[in-house]
């Protein structure tokens, strides 16, 4: 058949096989070969680079599970890939094997998780690139998931069989047309993680801490549960991804804190869920006390595991964009661990040569718990607070663990901090759902300092942005709808969308259509 690939695409695991090879051109090679059989006459296919591309993206077709498994699968290197705790503070010495259960550095400080990037090193940016596309969305175990498609970046020692996986990740970015055109941009993108298992981007660090406590407790044994402080978002991750393991699970909650929609996920997954009359941070404190009596696992953002889970919405989004590097990321700011994992899969993109530079990074924080924005406009002297109720209830953290991650972030990609009224965050998410978003408090809150950005002028018109939405909107359906009937005190409800409650007659419903459409 003229203009269509005709004969055959005989794929062939390993190197070394006849044909044009896809793989191989780095340092290492691995992966397909594949031999092609292409009609002389072909419009749909080019020569040369071109068909090895089309060739590369479709030589997993016809292949079992067994041999797709071996085709996502790196030989083995000169140098295994390795990763360990060291300190965060540079100037503490601590290293620590992952297996060991431990949460603070030497000197009282948080760990960080350091992979050998000289073992990295050995494969070209091309070849990890090629390996990701491979892998990505696919339903080979376990790298169809976002996180564990780049399971060597994350957790390279950790069996296949010990992963605890509900393919999380993978999420999709939102063109956000319509509402950068109300606020001046050409190219705003929403990065949707709470499309995800339990909706909210938690379930990127929870597989990987959960796996984690899995090959431990299958390597050593020790561990009896696991358990977190939570605004309700990390709750339902570790309560779901436990329950898919069969481990035990615990949460504080702060009591009357958190809505329904997240306090129910525990609930439904078999977790004790122990309601406390304190805010988070006065959780976090009980919860850092009990793992020191109990053999309970401490899941909290401290905890740099999950860190590296979170670290891979950065690689997805260069992935997303055929690996170019947007220049804005605009984050919203709670506990801050986020902001230090995003900074931490950018940099290892750039180090690896995957990309070429650094995102600018943007924390907003609602005005009622804003301890970072603070410290951004003091010098970066971070002085703890207490917070105040606000909507964006997830945020609502006066003492973030994570702090000097994210300032440490923030300087080195030139970034900038941004506060949210209640009022601005509710009108922001409002206007952006009525352009077909539908959107967290945690997302108003970073669109409102968006727009700010913009009206002043420091992100541009043509600037490639991309705001991180970190949770779905069905999970605070109650200030939605508690807005649009004007039923907050912190927000009028500017763009209310006011239910039309009319007797079931047919003039009465068209007396009241023509005031609102041109019929």
């Amino acid at each position: 058949m003229e203009g269509t690939m005709m004969g055959f695409i005989s794929p062939v695991l390993g190197l070394g096989a006849k044909g044009n090879s896809v793989a191989g051109r780095g340092k290492r090679g691995f992966g397909l070969s594949v031999n092609m059989t292409v009609a002389a006459n072909t419009d749909s296919v080019a020569s040369g680079s071109d068909k090895e591309e089309w060739a590369s993206r479709n030589a997993m077709y016809g292949l079992s599970n067994e041999q797709k498994l071996k085709a996502m699968t790196l030989p083995d290197a000169e140098n295994p890939f390795t990763a360990k705790y060291i300190a965060f503070d540079e100037s503490d010495t601590t290293e620590y094997s992952l297996d060991k259960v431990v949460y603070r550095a030497q000197k009282g400080g948080l760990l960080d998780v350091q992979h050998d990037m000289d073992a990295l090193g050995q494969h070209s940016p091309e070849e990890w690139k090629e390996l990701f596309d491979r892998r990505s969305g696919r339903t080979v175990w376990p790298f169809g998931s976002g996180v564990w498609s780049k399971k060597e970046w994350v957790l390279p020692g950790i069996p296949n069989e010990d992963v605890v996986s509900m393919f999380e990740g993978n999420s999709n970015l939102f063109w956000a047309e319509r509402f950068g055109n109300e606020i001046g941009m050409t190219d705003l993108w929403v990065k949707q993680c709470g499309n995800s298992h339990t909706g909210s981007f938690k379930d990127l660090g929870m597989t990987v801490l959960v796996s984690q406590v899995n090959h431990i407790i299958k390597k050593q044994g020790g561990i009896k549960a696991v358990g977190c402080a939570s605004t309700g978002d990390t709750s339902a991750a570790l309560a779901a991804y436990c329950a898919a393991a069969g481990i035990p699970s615990i949460v504080f909650l702060p009591a009357d804190k958190i809505s329904l929609a997240q306090l129910v996920q525990p609930i439904a997954n078999g977790s004790i869920v122990v309601s406390l009359d304190t805010d988070f941070d006065g959780c976090m404190k009980l919860i850092q006390e009990v793992v020191e009596e109990y053999p309970i696992y401490l899941a909290n953002s401290m905890n740099s595991l999950r860190l590296e889970g979170q670290k891979t919405v950065s690689i997805e989004i260069a992935q997303q964009f055929d690996w170019e590097v947007p220049d804005w990321i605009v984050v919203p700011g709670g506990n801050l661990g986020n902001v230090y994992a995003f900074y931490k899969g950018f940099k290892m993109m750039k180090d690896l040569g995957l990309t070429k530079r650094m995102p600018r990074l943007v924390v907003a924080q609602a005005h009622n718990a804003n301890p970072l924005y603070a410290a951004y406009k003091n010098g970066w002297d971070f002085q703890p607070m207490v917070a105040e109720r606000t909507l964006a209830s997830a945020i609502q953290i006066g003492d973030p663990v994570s702090v000097h991650r994210a300032i440490r972030a923030l300087k080195a990609c030139d970034g900038v901090v941004g506060e949210a009224t209640e009022e601005e965050l509710m009108d922001v998410g409002a206007r952006a759902d009525r352009t077909g978003m539908f959107n967290c408090p945690h997302t108003g809150v970073a669109l409102a300092v968006l727009e700010k950005l913009r009206n002043d002028g420091t992100i541009g018109a043509n600037d490639r942005t991309v705001v991180i939405s970190t949770a779905h909107g069905l999970k605070f359906t109650d200030s939605k709808i508690a807005y649009h009937e004007r039923k907050l005190h912190q927000a009028k409800g500017n763009y209310a969308n006011d239910v039309i409650r009319i007797p079931a007659k047919s003039d009465r419903v068209i007396d009241e259509l023509r005031k609102r459409v041109e019929l």
